[in-house]
């Protein structure tokens, strides 16, 4: 069995990959550039300062995670490097996991045998006469 896709598929995927990376640069590059002009080039995570070439380095991060809230004065924005800006994300998705179990309301039913009942038969030290 061949898991080759036929060329048309292919070209069709590369095609629409490469429209959705223009489009997402195109989207990034505004509030970016918008947000290195408002904003001096330094990590508000870890403070370290960026310039040149090493200014790639330096995110837009949404505080409120929605990339398509770009208010005009950067009042969502701020700039992270890519490590604080992973850190942020990993934050999230760490704390959802911590938070556990949603509770509910009802009790759970009650045990209808104990599994313990007679360990305390079994744990006595057997005598002579036994």
């Amino acid at each position: 069995m061949s898991t080759k896709q036929p060329a048309d598929d292919v070209e069709r995927h590369k095609r629409l990959l490469a429209s959705m990376m223009r489009e997402q640069e195109a989207r990034q590059k505004g509030y970016r550039e918008r947000a290195l002009k408002l904003f001096p080039h330094v990590c508000a995570s870890c403070g370290r300062e960026f310039s040149g070439k090493r200014l790639r380095e330096l995110t837009v991060h949404h505080r409120d995670h929605n990339h398509d809230n770009n208010p005009a004065d950067g009042g969502n924005w701020e700039l992270l490097c890519i490590y604080c800006h992973d850190h942020e994300h990993e934050k999230s998705l760490i704390g959802k996991y911590y938070q556990g179990p949603i509770p509910t309301e009802e009790k759970p039913p009650p045990l209808t045998s104990n599994p313990f009942d007679k360990l305390d038969s079994l744990l006595k030290p057997k005598t002579e006469g036994e």
